[in-house]
């Protein structure tokens, strides 16, 4: 766990599956991967891995002795707490209480409560999957040294904004917080920015209550997963986002109205003189700069969608094209890869408004119907159709 006790994860789970440390954590990594690129995530410019990293863990940790940060006790060696003024600041924790009411399986060698594994020391008789050589002897890193050590090493010893869970704000990030300055005399962050978590059935999604969700279970159920992260998106990320799958339906039904609105793109003229959109832009923008509102973005995008009409008389394909391209950018909903219909089709479209102005709604109804089979769905105004992806 954060506290440093337990059995290792990794450890666990190689023996429950019956692979090696080394397997699970490449299973898990490259899944993660795998469901970032999936979600239409923008590429890290780096993604380490802490077992390459090594060498840097032990560099922060020798810096840390250096400095008189540190002590040793039986099963490895630890970060002094009381050495950094500043512990309980960040959580607000009360560290008198957590002294005097320590956790059952708190370690009687530590000399306070909230002192912290920076190498653990691996246990006599035990060959562990992942251990190294270190000048304290044959072990692996604690769980927070990885975190600083590869955010020095790619981010400099101060990073403008640090994200993460808001339960990683009692333990982990208060850690990464004391043995970063305290190696570096430097601030850690300058900006925190934590997400709550996502709930289902009131609950948080927890393994050990086996009420997690995957991708695979989205797709199954045939939801996209650009309906799965706008309905993330719908929740601010400080409050808590409530999943369910009727949730899920209703974002998807939002996206296909987004999908319709960005098939406008095609049949808008070239060149309008208005240019609406342009100030729709920079009210989404002052929302995105307050503190990531999504919501209230998504509030706006739903507004401009619902009026839809409006745009074929105020604006051009150019301008649609730019907002398009601005929402993929803030939202990644993929809305500006939306492609043009067929020539045929455009030409059973022409035909079907020249029966429609003929009052021959057998046959427009013929052709409205051998259009939906071709998944072109169409909102008829008065003088023509405006077409739409299903």
């Amino acid at each position: 766990s954060d506290a440093d006790e337990g059995e290792d994860k990794l450890e666990k789970g190689a023996k429950r599956e019956g692979k090696t440390a080394w397997d699970i954590a490449k299973f898990y990594s490259d899944y993660f991967i795998e469901g970032i690129n999936r979600l239409n995530f923008i590429q890290p410019n780096y993604l380490p891995r802490a077992t390459d990293h090594i060498q840097e863990q032990i560099d922060m940790i020798k810096m840390l002795e250096d400095k008189g940060f540190t002590y040793a006790i039986n099963d490895g060696v630890y970060f002094d707490t009381s050495k950094f003024p500043k512990y309980a600041d960040f959580a607000q924790l009360d560290v008198d209480e957590l002294q005097a009411g320590a956790r059952i399986e708190f370690n009687p060698e530590k000399r306070n409560a909230t002192d912290f594994a920076l190498w653990k020391l691996s246990p006599n008789g035990i060959k562990r999957d992942m251990e190294w050589d270190s000048p304290w002897g044959v072990g692996f890193p604690g769980w927070h040294i990885e975190c600083s050590a590869m955010s020095v090493k790619y981010l400099g010893q101060t990073v403008d904004i640090h994200s993460g869970g808001i339960d990683h704000i009692p333990v982990h990030h208060t850690n990464e917080i004391a043995q970063s300055e305290s190696a570096t005399a430097q601030p850690f962050a300058n900006l925190w920015m934590h997400t709550n978590h996502i709930m289902v059935n009131d609950e948080k999604i927890s393994k050990s209550l086996g009420n997690s969700v995957t991708l695979e279970d989205i797709e199954a159920k045939g939801y996209s997963l650009e309906a799965f992260r706008l309905h993330v998106l719908e929740s601010h990320y400080r409050s808590q986002s409530k999943f369910s799958w009727d949730s899920l339906e209703a974002a998807q039904n939002r996206l296909r109205a987004y999908n319709a609105f960005a098939d406008l793109v095609w049949q808008l003229p070239s060149e309008t003189d208005l240019s609406t959109l342009g100030e729709s832009r920079n009210e989404i923008l002052s929302y995105l700069q307050n503190d990531l509102n999504t919501p209230e973005v998504l509030a706006k995008l739903s507004y401009i969608e619902s009026n839809w009409q409006s745009l074929i008389e105020t604006e051009n394909s150019k301008s649609l094209t730019d907002f398009l391209y601005f929402i993929d950018e803030a939202l990644g909903l993929k809305l500006s890869e939306r492609k043009d219909i067929s020539e045929e089709q455009k030409i059973t479209i022409n035909i079907r408004n020249e029966a429609r102005q003929n009052q021959d709604w057998t046959k427009s109804d013929e052709l409205r119907n051998e259009l939906l089979e071709q998944g072109i769905g169409l909102r008829d105004i008065s003088n023509r159709s405006i077409w739409f992806r299903l």
